[in-house]
């Protein structure tokens, strides 16, 4: 259109309104400057439209992307037990990477999921970024994680699953854990043996190591499971207790499964207490008291499936920062190896990342 312009500009006589061929121009001339006016704003009201929607985007992501992490808060089973004070350590470690100012708080729910639903709503009403939860009940704390969800809050689950739409989870592989614990058993007893499962909190942690050790378990016709349902909280004195009551219930036992290692080394004390001998146990977790336990080749605690929490809780708080961001995880839950740890390799096990 801009080349016809021009032609007939160069044609057009202005005293006479005519062209070189005698004709009359300047109404056409008009009606074609009048569209390339309109043309060119047509084009300019659009490449300004298109400015404004690409700064509009772009400041989105900006925001998205430059949102900083000020205040996460933790919420995990027992801070009386040193692998949730490494769950601890290692979430407020990883979110100063993101700002040294952020506000880190650790409250410990003592496996008391309407406490945990009240420090959950707490942290709501402070307007916190983040929550890790490492649930009480995986179940019964749904109602506290829809929650915080329809507060805008991103949640993350630690250690143990949990219901209410979390926006990821990462933990152990539990099952894992239970099956390496399982086949230990299996091969000390050479397949035959009578074996006590102490339970502990209904979580989804403790529920999939139960699993994995009856899954091998139940495969060995000649082993007997005596009990498998009682909960010992997870703690040394449920462990005790728990253990005291099988001791006298059963006179011959084999074999121990603890859920963890502060359970299995409470039935460990219960058994030297009551000078029982004649069996072994096992329990999950690597803490420090349970490598001490075995380098110390003394009582009846024999092994252990090692986790990492504070790697875990890094990972945690690793993801949770990513999805405020707007960086969804590849996968919603993510699952950590575990290793086998006995008297017999415990020299080459380097013991939690912190």
């Amino acid at each position: 259109m801009k080349a016809m312009n021009t032609e007939h500009a160069n044609r057009w006589d202005s005293k006479t309104g005519r062209d070189g061929r005698g004709e009359q121009e300047m109404p056409r001339r008009c009606e074609q400057r009048s569209y390339g006016r309109s043309t060119r704003a047509l084009g300019t009201r659009s490449r300004v439209a298109t400015f404004f929607l690409f700064a509009a985007g772009f400041a989105t992501y900006a925001f998205a992307a430059d949102k900083q992490l000020k205040s996460v808060g933790l919420t995990v089973g027992d801070l009386g037990n040193p692998y949730f004070v490494q769950i601890a350590h290692g979430a407020r470690d990883q979110a100063k990477t993101y700002n040294p100012d952020v506000k880190f708080t650790a409250l410990s729910s003592n496996y008391d999921v309407n406490a945990q639903a009240s420090q959950i709503d707490n942290f709501v009403s402070s307007g916190v970024d983040l929550i890790i939860l490492g649930a009480a009940d995986s179940k019964k704390i749904a109602p506290a994680v829809k929650r915080a969800k329809a507060a805008g809050i991103t949640v993350v689950a630690v250690d143990v699953g949990a219901e209410g739409g979390v926006d990821a989870t990462v933990m152990s592989d539990n099952k894992q854990a239970g099956e390496e614990a399982g086949q230990f058993i299996a091969d000390r007893l050479q397949g035959k043996g009578q074996v006590v499962i102490v339970n502990g909190p209904p979580v989804t942690s403790v529920q999939d190591r139960v699993a994995g050790v009856l899954s091998v378990l139940k495969k060995q016709p000649g082993i007997k499971i005596l009990t498998q349902d009682q909960n010992a909280d997870g703690t040394p004195d449920g462990g005790m207790r728990v253990m005291n009551d099988c001791l006298t219930a059963y006179q011959h036992v084999d074999a121990v499964f603890g859920i963890n290692d502060p359970t299995a080394l409470g039935c460990d004390r219960a058994a030297k207490q009551a000078g029982r001998t004649g069996f072994f146990i096992v329990g999950v977790d690597g803490s420090p008291e349970a490598v001490a336990a075995l380098k110390s080749n003394q009582g009846l605690f024999t092994a252990t499936a090692a986790q990492d929490p504070y790697t875990m809780a890094q990972k945690a708080v690793e993801i949770g920062n990513d999805i405020i961001q707007g960086k969804k995880p590849e996968k919603d839950v993510i699952l950590i190896p575990v290793k086998l740890v006995t008297r017999d390799n415990v020299a080459e096990y380097t013991g939690w990342t912190r």
